[in-house]
């Protein structure tokens, strides 16, 4: 059970991490854009269910907010990395 937790909340850093993105920026909203951003959340939330014997021995709070700061930091780095190769 705590598993799906873990995931949800790596899943959650990442759409929040998005959202806040997009509220910087003051665009109109397209879902279009939003779509590689919840794909990302979403592989921020597996790659923490797969992970989730290494942190099982941590206590469910600080595990659900590692995933949720690690699910933030997946996107964030995404983002930076993307901007890189860009220019």
């Amino acid at each position: 059970m705590n598993i799906m937790w873990i995931s949800l909340a790596g899943f959650a850093g990442g759409v929040v991490s998005g959202l806040l993105g997009y509220l910087k920026t003051g665009k109109a909203f397209d879902s279009r854009k939003f779509l590689p951003t919840f794909l990302r959340a979403l592989i921020a939330g597996a790659t923490l269910a797969i992970t989730y014997p290494l942190v099982e021995q941590l206590g469910l709070a600080t595990a659900l907010v590692g995933a949720f700061l690690a699910g933030a930091g997946f996107d964030d780095v995404w983002h930076r990395i993307a901007g890189t190769i860009k220019k």
